[in-house]
């Protein structure tokens, strides 16, 4: 958490209480009292959230959020590499099956990695008359096509829950005649109000199907720990993971990004588990403290101070020989840190960015921003919780704007009236603000570009930024009017 409550010069919590009021007088009575609640001033001092959060979206509303399918399988399972990961339902579902997100995966593709669409392609036949056999046949050709693979995971959509199709008992009876670990995955779309529903079913499914059911080959150390949370985004694990093993870790597995099915079984064996991601896989760290002791800590790879401060807290946890590796490492990272920070920090500082994602961008890249000397002066989510709002408030500048679930129009109202000269969010956003002529990086998947993560990735992180802020691009184009 920041040490002193930053301000942003011109934003006061009277300037955003008017704002936010201005924006909400566009809605009926009705639709204005719904939003009111999630639209709110930060106040770092308070240390708790100044939003509602975790409520339906208001109908009729463009909302920037996905459903609980697109939580299970774009988010948890798909990163796995070594598994088959079927969208059980119609094919357009399979939006989310490949490629969406850029989980990087290592392996040979067919053999050890499966980054394929896999669908049972739900007809109208299947609607009426049921889907489970059409679901037993292609797990018997995904095994006869895909036999290294590791398992299968069975992730249904919309129609196969509004059917009552039984998905759990074809999986537990294939997975008998297959000999291989099947996980039926009940994420319909429909379950929840946004994406975090899907989350948390993948990580109870996780609890019950598949921690604890393996061991690893190698003898404990007192140094194992695993990556929870990190789903390997334009290569982000491939960043972190290295950092934590020259600090003298051993990472035994990394949930779920190049992840691997047996690494991630045998989890429960650990000494620590280190999340990013809070808010999708917060629930398995809480299930392996209380059912395994297994102690967590959530920390922070985003840009050099929090990357400082995260490892610093790791090292607390751990003896004189991690303390001091760390402090090497760090010791060896900082001088090219600042010559990053050297070498951008003059072109971007005093910039104000405003952000809207999930999971833990809105509150963990904030400090990688200010490293480059810009200002946050709005941020929000998409499917946060309550806690998440409370990590939130003392990362953010006082008084600055905090939009829940916003709507399209209020994330236009705000920029329009904040003027940022970079936004970061999400693909749905992206194009509008950039016919807006507003600077723009796609924070879900790092625009094409990453990884974002540890030391390695805060080079790609400020190029990215100067990239888009100064490109010389809009004064080189003319309307065409």
């Amino acid at each position: 958490m920041s040490e002193k409550i930053r301000k942003v010069e011109g934003i006061t919590k009277e300037t955003t209480e008017a704002l936010i009021a201005e924006t909400l007088a566009a809605y009926p009575e009705k639709a204005k009292k719904k939003r009111a609640p999630h639209l709110g001033a930060n106040d770092p001092a308070s240390g708790s959230a100044c939003v509602k959060s975790n409520k339906k979206t208001v109908p009729g509303v463009m909302s920037a959020r996905g459903c609980a399918y697109a939580g299970a399988k774009g988010v948890v399972w798909g990163p796995i590499r070594d598994m088959v990961h079927v969208s059980h339902g119609p094919v357009g579902c399979g939006w989310y099956s490949w490629g969406t997100r850029r989980n990087m995966m290592s392996g040979i593709t067919g053999v050890t990695s499966f980054p394929m669409q896999f669908t049972s392609d739900f007809q109208e036949k299947d609607i009426v008359y049921g889907g489970d056999k059409k679901l037993k046949t292609l797990l018997e050709e995904a095994h006869e096509l895909f036999p290294l693979a590791k398992g299968v995971s069975v992730l249904s959509e919309c129609p196969v829950g509004l059917i009552g199709d039984d998905i759990n008992s074809v999986a537990k009876q294939s997975a008998k005649e297959l000999d291989i670990p099947i996980i039926p995955c009940n994420c319909e779309g429909f379950r929840g109000v946004s994406q975090s529903l899907g989350h948390h079913i993948s990580n109870d499914t996780i609890r019950d199907f598949i921690i604890g059911t393996r061991e690893y080959a190698e003898p404990e150390s007192p140094y194992d720990i695993a990556l929870i949370g990190e789903y390997n985004i334009g290569g982000d694990a491939w960043s972190t993971k290295p950092l934590l093993e020259e600090c003298g870790f051993n990472v035994k597995a990394v949930w779920t990004g190049d992840g691997e099915l047996e690494k991630i079984a045998a989890t429960h064996k650990v000494k620590l588990n280190v999340i990013h991601c809070y808010r999708s896989m917060n629930y398995m760290c809480k299930v392996m403290e209380e059912k395994y002791g297994i102690p967590w800590v959530e920390l922070n790879f985003f840009g050099p101070t929090k990357i400082r401060n995260s490892l610093r807290q790791l090292a607390e946890l751990f003896d004189d020989t991690i303390k001091a590796k760390v402090e090497a490492v760090i010791a060896k990272y900082d001088p090219i840190m600042q010559g990053i920070i050297d070498e951008y920090k003059p072109r971007l500082d005093g910039k104000k960015v405003m952000l809207l994602v999930g999971g833990l961008r809105p509150r963990h890249t904030i400090g990688a921003y200010e490293d480059l000397g810009m200002d946050c002066v709005g941020s929000g989510y998409e499917f946060a919780h309550t806690d998440d709002y409370d990590r939130t408030a003392p990362e953010m500048p006082d008084a600055t704007v905090v939009y829940d679930d916003p709507s399209e129009y209020e994330f236009e109202k705000f920029a329009d009236a904040l003027k940022p000269d970079l936004i970061g969010s999400g693909i749905k956003e992206k194009y509008v603000f950039q016919k807006m002529g507003i600077p723009f990086r796609q924070m879900h998947s790092w625009d094409y570009s990453g990884p974002y993560h540890g030391y390695k990735g805060f080079e790609v992180f400020a190029r990215d930024v100067d990239m888009a802020i100064n490109s010389p691009t809009w004064k080189l184009v003319k309307a065409p009017f």
